[in-house]
């Protein structure tokens, strides 16, 4: 964005006056324990090869105003990638990518990206981005409120499918 220049009013005499410039709406960030996990309670699972995304549909907190944006969560866990200055890399990438999207859905999400982020084309990020966001239905509920059902107790082992 360029710099916006103020005349100088001392000699003239006139108001002060900027000129217009073209305001982008600023990426907000999901912030909180309580905010992660109402998420991770509640959000519907979007898995693609660079990235999972967990998104709900934005409500407002209690004695929160009703401003409907796009509020979104970056977790890079070490357990993806190891060195801090991959996941900073990869944290940046996709923020900036979030960044330069031309609309973003009013959401509340958490992504984490994959390794391939690193080394994908800054285009390819970008449509991935918007066909998840796009495929969003928040009609849908993400977990069932009734726990985790009789075929799954809570010692039994992980069901591996081979593809």
């Amino acid at each position: 964005m360029e710099p916006r220049s103020i005349p100088n009013t001392s000699d003239t005499g006139l108001s002060a006056t900027l000129t217009p410039a073209v305001k982008k709406v600023a990426l907000v960030s999901l912030r909180g324990d309580r905010e992660f996990r109402k998420v991770r309670a509640h959000g519907q699972v979007i898995r693609t090869k660079l990235f999972q995304l967990r998104v709900t549909d934005y409500r407002p907190r209690y004695g929160e105003q009703w401003r409907p944006r796009a509020i979104i969560g970056i977790v890079v866990p070490k357990k993806t990638l190891k060195l801090a200055v991959h996941r900073n890399r990869a944290r940046r990438r996709v923020q900036e990518a979030l960044r330069t999207l031309p609309a973003l859905p009013p959401c509340r999400a958490i992504l984490s990206p994959a390794a391939l982020v690193l080394n994908a084309p800054f285009a390819e990020l970008q449509a991935a981005l918007v066909r998840a966001l796009g495929s969003f239905d928040p009609k849908v509920k993400g977990k069932p409120k009734g726990g985790r059902g009789p075929e799954k107790s809570a010692r039994s082992a992980p069901v591996v499918t081979q593809p």
